[in-house]
C-alpha cells in the first residue's frame, strides 16, 4: 500500500509541476531584452529581418544574396543610405526578373521605413 502511496504522490508532483516547466525562460516573451534598445547593432542588439514582405525580389535571390542584402541595409548609418541600398537592390530585383520573364512584386513594406521607426537611424 506504501508504495502505491509513493507512485500517486510523485505523480501528483509532476502534473503540477508541468505547467512551471511549460513557461518561456527568460527572453522567451515580447519585449527588446538586454542590448536591444532603439538603433543599438552588433551581438544581442534589437533584431530586424528582411523577408518577402520587406524586399522586393526576395523570391528571386538565393540564400548568400539575401544575406549579403541583410548585410548591407544593417551597415546602413542614415535613412538616405538605406534608401540607396534599398534603391540598387530594387534595379537589380528588376532586371533579373525582366530576364526571367517574371514581374517583380512590390513589397509590402518599406525596410528603411521600417528601420527608421525603430530607431535605427536619428
Amino acid at each position: 500500500m506504501k508504495f502505491a502511496h509513493i507512485v500517486f504522490a510523485a505523480f501528483l508532483g509532476a502534473c503540477l509541476a508541468a505547467p512551471v516547466f511549460a513557461q518561456p525562460g527568460p527572453g522567451g516573451g515580447p519585449g527588446m531584452g538586454p542590448g536591444g534598445g532603439p538603433g543599438a547593432r552588433g551581438g544581442g542588439a534589437m533584431r530586424f529581418d528582411f523577408n518577402k514582405d520587406n524586399t522586393a525580389g526576395w523570391s528571386l535571390m538565393n540564400a548568400e544574396e539575401r544575406r549579403a542584402h541583410h548585410d548591407k541595409m544593417l551597415a546602413a548609418k542614415s535613412y538616405d543610405e538605406c534608401k540607396a541600398v534599398q534603391d540598387e537592390q530594387h534595379k537589380l530585383m528588376e532586371a533579373r526578373a525582366k530576364e526571367q520573364g517574371k514581374s517583380l512584386r512590390q513589397p509590402k513594406q518599406n525596410g528603411c521605413d521600417r528601420m527608421k521607426a525603430r530607431g535605427f537611424f536619428k
